[in-house]
């Protein structure tokens, strides 16, 4: 018996980037969006192009190159919003329009100022409007957890009828749980006329740490898409997790009627990804990504899976993509192997000065690491890439002092605005030294809120990968260095934020 397709729409380029210092410039959505095209998920969600100019283009950009995936815009029930996302678009393969408007009565009267009658209208013509622009699209009740089933119904019927092809129910607010969220979809789809004429999909947020619970429970209650993140990347507890719906999925065939299309070997990959470019490290007893995902410390369970694997093991390590970091390329290796490999991996540097700027990088750092792997070339064009548009502050030269017993010390030689300038602090430690170094030449009067060190491959030569999380003025950004000196990655991260803040535009983040 065939099994029906459960379609992976995935939000980390949306929904993911609302999480605290996690946005990202054009050029980084466009190798997420290629790993998550290699991936084979069916739909992107780019961005939200009403958002900004930079969401504009980000989304257009996507839409232009990504030809297996759908790609779909966010935007709010007003024309003008639709609009914009109908032009950012255009260039796709396969573009849908995702509109949404608030349905539960907290957020009608607080938020919206207005009345049910008036929702239902305004959301019958976003989804009209958004049909002068394609054929494709998706309507969603924003806090559908919260909202009236009788109400509910009224609405989804309506979007129907006005030619929405797949209806989105959100749990914006994490506040469901599992036996309720899928007798929600089994109502809905039994009491709303011609639910057979849409794709019910399911979008849950993690608060109570059921967002992947609750997808589940949607799915075998006739759901045929998630919207999920990967890590669970999202604002405040995360979305449900690709990799963990897609593995569930895999993995109790005896239990779900569906299957998904997710090359299974890219998740790993897609992980690692997403992690380095918005500095949120994976934990690692995360599920499926997570570096003890697959671990058995216990002598018994070490014992059980040496005898037979599936003893304690339910998933195989290589089927989700862990072994897919190994041993690329050497000191030997040459500029054009480094310029496939980088293509392999979904990086498109802009120039070749830019090209040859990574390239004369990897060989300063084959001479000092034996191995390069993956997650190795991923840190290594990080300057080239995740560099913001402005790059007011540089990281010219460096000289660190730490003995016993004394103070240690930081002198740093820093290109502000394009000067040369020179810093020089005590600390109690040489990142702390470091950072008030950097301070006394910026002044941003920003707050450290996070420092954060990660290796990123095993061995003691590895490059240390750090993530610092500055705080000004109700702005959050993350910054991130890579280097085999861990306190020279800490200063490349520091300035990496410090360049975030001096010259990242506000952004409008609708919440779903």
């Amino acid at each position: 018996m065939s099994k029906e397709q459960l379609l992976i729409f995935d939000t980390t380029l949306r929904d993911g980037e609302q999480s605290p210092g996690a946005a990202m410039t054009r050029e980084e959505k466009l190798r997420i969006a290629r790993q998550l095209e290699k991936m084979r998920v069916d739909i992107i969600e780019a961005g939200f192009p009403a958002a900004s100019p930079g969401d504009f283009e980000s989304v257009r950009a996507i839409a232009e190159v990504i030809k297996d995936s759908t790609v779909c815009g966010l935007s709010r029930a007003n024309e003008k919003d639709i609009a914009r996302a109908g032009e950012a678009i255009k260039p796709a393969a396969r573009g849908r329009i995702h509109t949404f408007i608030a349905t539960s009565p907290i957020h009608m009267q607080m938020k919206l100022r207005m009345e049910p009658e008036q929702v239902i209208e305004q959301a019958v013509k976003a989804v009209k409007w958004a049909r002068q622009y394609t054929d494709d699209v998706e309507f969603s009740p924003e806090d559908a957890g919260r909202s009236e089933t009788d109400f509910l119904c009224r609405v989804l019927e309506a979007v129907i009828n006005a030619g929405a092809k797949t209806l989105n129910i959100p749990d914006t607010v994490g506040y469901n749980i599992p036996q309720g969220w899928g007798e929600l979809f089994k109502t809905l789809r039994e009491r709303v006329p011609n639910a057979d004429k849409a794709i019910w999909s399911t979008h849950c947020h993690n608060d109570l740490g059921l967002a992947v619970a609750n997808s589940l429970a949607a799915v075998l209650n006739g759901a045929r898409q998630v919207e999920c993140t990967i890590n669970g990347l999202g604002e405040r507890a995360g979305n449900a997790a690709v990799e963990e719906i897609v593995m569930a999925v895999r993995t109790r065939k005896d239990l779900f009627p569906v299957e998904t299309r997710i090359d299974a070997t890219q998740i790993v990959p897609a992980s690692r990804l997403v992690s380095q470019i918005t500095g949120y490290v994976v934990q690692p007893n995360k599920a499926i990504v997570g570096a003890n995902a697959f671990a058995h410390e216990s002598g018994i369970h070490q014992d059980g899976v040496l005898k037979h694997r599936e003893t304690y093991e339910i998933m195989r390590a290589e089927d989700v993509g862990w072994n897919t970091n190994k041993l690329t390329l050497g000191k030997l290796s040459g500029r054009n192997a480094f310029k496939t490999k980088l293509q392999e991996l979904g990086i498109d540097l802009a120039s070749e000065e830019a090209l040859n700027a990574a390239f004369a990088k990897f060989k300063e750092l084959a001479d000092k690491k034996r191995e390069i792997f993956d997650e190795d070339l991923q840190a290594l064009v990080s300057d080239e890439l995740v560099t913001p548009a402005v790059e007011h502050y540089k990281l010219v030269s460096s000289k660190f002092h730490s003995e016993t017993g004394e103070a240690p010390l930081a002198e740093l030689t820093l290109a502000v605005g394009g000067v040369e300038q020179r810093a020089k602090s005590t600390g109690s430690g040489p990142v702390d030294a470091t950072f008030l170094a950097i301070e006394s030449v910026a002044g941003s009067g920003s707050d450290l809120l996070l420092y954060s060190v990660n290796a990123i491959t095993t061995g003691t030569d590895a490059q240390g990968e750090v993530t610092v999380r500055l705080s000004k003025g109700g702005r959050i950004v993350n910054g991130q260095g890579a280097d085999t000196d861990i306190i020279v990655a800490s200063a490349k991260a520091y300035l990496n934020a410090l360049n975030k803040l001096y010259a990242g535009p506000e952004r409008v983040n609708p919440q779903l």
